[in-house]
């Protein structure tokens, strides 16, 4: 496959397998627990139906780095609310060009308005090099 036909794709094809959720009221210990249990660099934050935000790695970086308490700071503080969706259709190369548009590294995925995934720059960076690499084969 070709990097132009992978910018062809449906997201949905490197969206993961659903939302890992966080509650607004989790602390950076439960943060960062989940992130590292998940093993994705960002959670949505939300009741289980309706995303009011995402926090993502980097997001704990800079609490820890403006020295914000662990036990007391809630992602519902850290957590980006002006949030960037895609539909599970939307092709892989909008998507990107949308990333660098607005200057995020996720893009939460909703299918029939319901959130369904999310979809990381980290993502379609191995798309495209998956791609790429077996072009140069």
């Amino acid at each position: 496959m070709t990097t132009s036909e992978v910018g062809t794709l449906p997201v949905s094809v490197f969206a993961g397998d659903g939302l890992i959720w966080i509650s607004p009221e989790a602390d950076l210990w439960e943060i960062t627990t989940a992130l590292v249990n998940a093993d994705v660099g960002a959670l949505a934050m939300g009741d289980g139906d309706e995303v009011t935000g995402v926090v993502s790695e980097r997001d704990v970086v800079r609490a820890l780095a403006a020295n914000l308490d662990p036990s007391t700071t809630k992602a519902v503080d850290i957590a980006h609310k002006k949030l960037v969706w895609c539909d599970l259709d939307a092709p892989v190369m909008s998507v990107a060009e949308e990333m660098m548009v607005r200057y995020v590294r996720h893009i939460l995925v909703e299918d029939n308005g319901q959130p369904v995934g999310m979809v990381s720059a980290r993502d379609l960076l191995g798309a495209y090099a998956a791609a790429e690499s077996a072009d140069a084969d």
